[in-house]
């Protein structure tokens, strides 16, 4: 057994992995599936969609490596984060659609919710604020409006979980309901100083804590696949959210690395060690990982749409017919005009936590055409991602100097990659490894299956592609980052009641 499988289940599509005892990828398969959106500002997926999707990806990528599940050492698990799903004990059947992390259909409870106080006791024990983006007023709204949900909730029918924990109950057949620290750190529901459920919270929120499934560490027993699904037993041994899953791959062990993952949103994520960091810039305290009981926290930054906007692009605006025609049509750019776009379609994640903004473009001329689009929307990641850096330098003053590790789909653009160092004024590293959030999943998969070595031993691995270093004047950066701020300020009020 030399190989590690890792499930990549994301937003828009599912993907999975294998790799060899040094984790590098042999064979891997993807598959994408159906976005709904039922009313403005809510997003859906079918929760069948997500475990079809996994099974076949999983079955397919084994197959690609030329494999056979007895060569299968252990299963990763990396999953979107927040989104919310119900099923049934006994059957395994959903209640309803997953309510995907981007949704906003809870923002009135939430701000319910702060004006009546509770939002710094939820901070304090939670590291999060009361946004719709966490799963546990999703779950309060499915118990509320789904017939029967709540009562059958109280008794004991029902499962609550995280993308995570429904994949490994379909995996093993409904025998375990568990997930890890990190996905349960992203719920609303999870004490992170005390490594515990919160049951005061839960009764706020009206949640049977009877529906909550078992916190585990990142690296560990999960349980046994079904044998019909491999062709044998195949044990999960490793699982954490997608973004604390890049910060492993990206072998940020160490207080003060940091790395940004850009996938359909953008996640900045700071390691601060045994330091529990509060934000005074309202990013987020969370788990950065769990390992051997031991508790790694890190503050991060939160961007609802990052490769979301190219496939705004290609599927909204329909001006590219792949991804890869960003580049070339932003280096075609007139460099005389300076779009931008403020990409609020579903709110304004941090640090500002807006989720009532939509989009909008400013500086529009009559000769603005595909190419500036295409560059200002590739921007908008860059001067996105620069907000979160200069709260987490405002919050942790010792990350101020930091290199920035990047990884995700878009980071293949040399172009997005060097307007991000020079709009930040700081070295971007992009590693030779760039799926790293598969990646991290199958070293804790691996950890646990006595295939990979210790954290510092695998950090010495890491292998760096290309460094970006900044060559934009500061004036010039400064100047483009103030019409930025003023720009989201704008997009600000016109969505203030």
């Amino acid at each position: 057994m030399t190989h590690i499988l890792a499930i990549d289940q994301g937003t828009t599509s599912s993907r999975a992995i294998v790799f060899d005892a040094k984790l590098n990828p042999v064979a891997s398969a993807q598959k994408e599936f159906p976005q709904h959106f039922p009313a403005s500002g809510w997003v859906e997926h079918d929760a069948l969609d997500l475990w079809v999707s996994v099974a076949g990806v999983a079955r397919a990528a084994v197959e690609k490596a030329g494999l056979h599940a007895a060569d299968i050492a252990a299963i990763g698990i990396t999953n979107q984060r927040e989104t919310t799903l119900l099923w049934e004990r006994k059957t395994g059947q959903p209640l309803h659609r997953a309510i995907v992390w981007q949704d906003r259909r809870t923002a009135a409870l939430c701000d319910r919710l702060k004006a009546e106080g509770h939002e710094p006791m939820i901070s304090a024990r939670t590291g999060l604020l009361l946004d719709p983006y966490f799963s546990g007023t999703k779950l309060k709204w499915l118990l509320d409006n789904v017939d029967g949900a709540r009562a059958r909730a109280q008794a004991g029918e029902l499962a609550f979980g995280t993308v995570d924990s429904w994949l490994i109950w379909n995996l093993t057949g409904g025998k375990r309901h568990v997930t890890e620290a990190t996905n349960a750190a992203r719920t609303l529901l999870y004490n992170i100083a005390e490594n515990r459920w919160d049951d005061e919270i839960c009764a706020l929120l009206g949640i049977p804590m009877a529906l909550l499934p078992e916190v585990r560490d990142c690296a560990g027993d999960f349980g046994m696949t079904r044998a019909d699904l491999f062709g044998r037993e195949i044990p999960i041994l490793g699982v954490a959210g997608d973004q604390q899953a890049a910060t492993v791959g990206q072998a940020c062990f160490a207080p003060g690395m940091m790395k940004s993952t850009y996938g359909t949103g953008c996640f900045a994520l700071l390691n601060t060690g045994a330091d529990m960091v509060p934000s005074s810039n309202r990013l987020l305290t969370t788990i950065a990982y769990r390992l051997d009981g031991r508790t790694t926290y890190a503050l991060e930054g939160s961007i609802f749409i990052a490769g979301a906007v190219v496939q705004w692009l290609r599927d909204g605006l329909k001006i590219i017919r792949d991804a890869a025609e960003t580049q070339p049509l932003a280096e075609a750019a007139d460099p005389s005009q300076d779009l931008l776009l403020v990409p609020a379609f579903t709110g304004l994640g941090a640090p500002y936590w807006r989720p009532e903004c939509r989009g909008a473009i400013f500086g529009l001329t009559r000769n603005s055409g595909p190419a500036e689009f295409a560059r200002a929307a590739l921007e908008s990641v860059g001067f996105q991602t620069r907000d979160l850096l200069e709260a987490m330098r405002a919050d942790w003053p010792a990350a101020a100097e930091g290199v920035l590790r990047v990884d995700g789909g878009m980071v293949a653009s040399d172009w997005t990659m060097q307007f991000l160092a020079d709009i930040l004024g700081a070295p971007v590293d992009r590693p030779r490894v760039t799926e790293t959030t598969a990646l991290g999943a199958g070293y804790l998969a691996g950890l646990a299956a006595g295939l990979c070595p210790d954290p510092d031993s695998f950090a010495q691995d890491w292998a760096l592609e290309r460094r970006f270093l900044p060559e934009m004047a500061q004036e010039r950066r400064q100047d483009r980052y103030a019409r930025w701020q003023k720009a989201v300020q704008a997009t600000i009020a016109v969505a203030a009641p």
